[in-house]
């Protein structure tokens, strides 16, 4: 009897610990959220039935103006969710249009993630939830039916900056098992991103994926570098462990990454079947991606046949040394009489440097250096820059 008991209370526990185990994985909670409606409406629910007030804020919300260290930018403003049957709180949009959307909730002043989405990002040191609404400019975003290629994160050594250094490269579909070379894009980041960031936040493997897939962009290998010179790696996958984004890391708009860059380039044709010329390279970058793109091609202005500049930062910091920014319009001159076959600038007509690129553009037109200007709605998002990117990659090559 006694041995019984001590089966019948194993049992028990080995249940308990199942359930609570189940609950864990589940959240402990049965409610759908977001919820996609046939018109492309989304219900949001968050469970607090303690709470006050439960707030939603997303990219899909309206903006408004708030100053930030940068300057004025646009935020989107906080939506109230209605409180209702047993404590759960919800909020349903108007129609949105087709994107890549991300949200956060604030209940009772703390902001939080949704519970019930495990789609999460992270962009600097905020981590915020995910989805995908709709088709059209969406479709690009998606992991549709059709040949994919492969991400690779692979270590490079960089003399310059004496460390090894963590890259992700993107081989289109078929590399793997053909003896063909291709073209290069290297693609940059902004500030605050590394090279984590064009995959996760750009979609840069399914927008490449869909547009190989459909004819309208050669197969490439497209290169994403970290351009934090002051990390090997992203946050959690360097040397240095686990430690806090920071918005702006040490050294990183001085030009020793500009001057370093041909450490990358190297590596790549090293290690990959490419077309090692001019014609057969781009460089492109986000805001400070897009100040990188723009000093590395004028300062090695042989190098690249495509520049594309996504609402790029545009004027030296003032802890820049060396000689990278030294002679910016000469070296701008010398690209332009060596030739090129595309310079791209885009920018967001609210975007805080949407002055600043005016004035650029201006530089350009004075000297005489051709260029292809594209301006959409909306200010410094990555709303813009998946769609800059997705604009840009059919030009090359």
């Amino acid at each position: 009897m006694k041995k019984l008991k001590t089966i019948l209370l194993q049992v028990l526990i080995l249940t308990g610990v199942s359930t609570m185990a189940q609950e864990d994985l589940f959240g402990g909670q049965q409610i759908v959220s977001p919820e996609i409606h046939a018109d492309d409406s989304v219900t949001f629910r968050f469970l607090a039935p303690n709470a006050d007030s439960v707030r939603l804020t997303g990219d899909f919300l309206p903006t408004e103006k708030i100053k930030t260290p940068m300057g004025e930018m646009d935020a989107p403003i906080k939506a109230d969710l209605t409180k209702g049957e047993k404590g759960v709180w919800s909020y349903t949009t108007k129609t949105l249009s087709p994107e890549l959307y991300t949200y956060s909730f604030i209940v009772d002043g703390l902001k939080t993630i949704d519970p019930n989405n495990p789609f999460l990002i992270r962009d600097v040191a905020s981590v915020t939830n995910i989805l995908l609404v709709g088709d059209g400019q969406a479709d690009l975003y998606r992991v549709n039916d059709v040949p994919h290629g492969t991400v690779a994160k692979r270590w490079y050594d960089s003399p310059g900056l004496k460390m090894d250094r963590r890259i992700t490269i993107y081989t289109p579909p078929g590399y793997e098992s053909s003896n063909e070379k291709y073209p290069v894009l290297y693609l940059l980041h902004g500030a605050g991103g590394d090279e984590e960031a064009w995959m996760e936040l750009g979609r840069t493997s399914q927008i490449m994926d869909n547009l190989i897939a459909q004819g309208k962009a050669k197969p490439m290998i497209v290169v994403m570098p970290n351009g934090n010179v002051s990390q090997d790696a992203a946050p959690g996958l360097g040397s240095d462990g686990y430690f806090k984004p920071q918005f702006m890391a040490p050294q990183t708009m001085n030009g020793t990454y500009e001057a370093n860059f041909m450490d990358i380039v190297k590596f790549t044709e090293d290690n990959y079947r490419v077309i090692a010329d001019k014609a057969h390279r781009a460089i492109a970058g986000l805001s400070m991606g897009g100040f990188h793109s723009y000093h590395i091609s004028r300062f090695y202005p042989n190098t690249f046949d495509y520049v594309g500049l996504f609402s790029a930062a545009l004027m030296p910091r003032e802890d820049a040394s060396g000689t990278v920014y030294t002679d910016i319009d000469k070296g701008l001159k010398q690209q332009m009489e060596n030739g090129y076959k595309l310079y791209w600038i885009g920018i967001g007509k609210t975007d805080f440097l949407y002055k600043a690129n005016q004035e650029y553009r201006k530089k350009l037109d004075d000297m005489g250096m051709p260029y292809e200007y594209v301006e959409t709605d909306g200010g410094h998002i990555w709303r813009n820059w998946r769609i800059y990117l997705s604009q840009f990659v059919p030009k090359l090559f």
